[in-house]
């Protein structure tokens, strides 16, 4: 069981499942959002997450692609993410847990637009797109 939050603690989720691999996307859109060179993430099913407090709280920031970004209303912290085109998978912010996550980024995507002022030395796999 892994147990997350928002900033504020408004929003508080759950999830009963593993956690997929972590990856950092370093794509432009990632990089508005989070503030930083890219946004960590993990894939879980959709059937092991839920909000346990502050459903009333989430926003949800929705693209032209189908591609939405869910955070906080009050503090502005991501939280997760999901697609249209896969409504079976939550994409968690991993920045937003509160319990240890004993994996590390398994990958990198999107690199061919990352900022150019940082520098990927963890040796993993890079992408300049998704795989």
């Amino acid at each position: 069981m892994h147990k997350g939050s928002c900033l504020c603690g408004a929003v508080e989720y759950e999830i009963a499942g593993e956690l997929g691999p972590i990856v950092a996307c370093h794509c432009s859109r990632c990089r508005k959002a989070s503030g930083s060179a890219f946004n960590a993430m993990s894939p879980v099913a959709a059937a092991d997450f839920r909000i346990v407090k502050g459903q009333d709280c989430v926003r949800d920031y929705r693209n032209a692609a189908g591609v939405s970004r869910l955070f906080c209303g009050t503090c502005g912290s991501q939280l997760f993410g999901k697609r249209d085109s896969a409504p079976e998978t939550i994409r968690v912010r991993i920045g937003s847990l509160d319990t240890p996550v004993s994996g590390k980024i398994s990958a990198h995507v999107f690199v061919g637009s990352k900022a150019g002022w940082d520098e990927i030395l963890d040796g993993m796999p890079q992408h300049q797109e998704r795989p």
